[in-house]
């Protein structure tokens, strides 16, 4: 990717910029996390923008993006979804949750149960084959 790469890069650090003041070291190392195919744990207090910086992020390389507010009540299966019989069709059907996107913003995953925790943690480790893999979007869009 070369110099392109660093102009695209920069074109998203500028775009964030324009959103979000005050994260521009934050921002650069969610980019960096984000072309190594890695996960980011943003630690802040409440109303600092972390939600805003994510959304932001994933408009800037247009890709998706989903939030989950955990609770002691989530299911594993409310965050990867579940098959459904569809008695019509006499077959199963996947309905997907929140964790088929690109970027998933997961808030407060320490009130959820250790079980639900371990369902989040198991489609971060295992990457999931039916996933569109970030990266490989990324690189495509920026590419053309």
């Amino acid at each position: 990717m070369g110099s392109n790469g660093k102009e695209l890069g920069d074109k998203i650090l500028s775009n964030i910029a324009k959103v979000i003041v005050g994260k521009e070291q934050t921002a650069r190392l969610l980019l960096t996390a984000l072309l190594a195919d890695g996960h980011v744990l943003l630690e802040d207090v409440p109303g600092t923008g972390k939600t805003k910086l994510a959304k932001t992020l994933a408009r800037s390389i247009s890709a998706d993006f989903a939030r989950i507010q955990f609770t002691p009540d989530l299911l594993p299966s409310d965050i990867t979804g579940l098959n459904v019989f569809d008695r019509q069709k006499n077959e199963f059907i996947l309905r997907k949750g929140p964790v088929f996107t690109n970027i998933l913003l997961a808030d407060e995953i320490n009130r959820a149960t250790p079980r639900t925790q371990a369902g989040l943690l198991e489609c971060m480790e295992e990457r999931h084959p039916e996933f569109r893999p970030l990266f490989e979007d990324f690189i495509r869009r920026s590419t053309k």
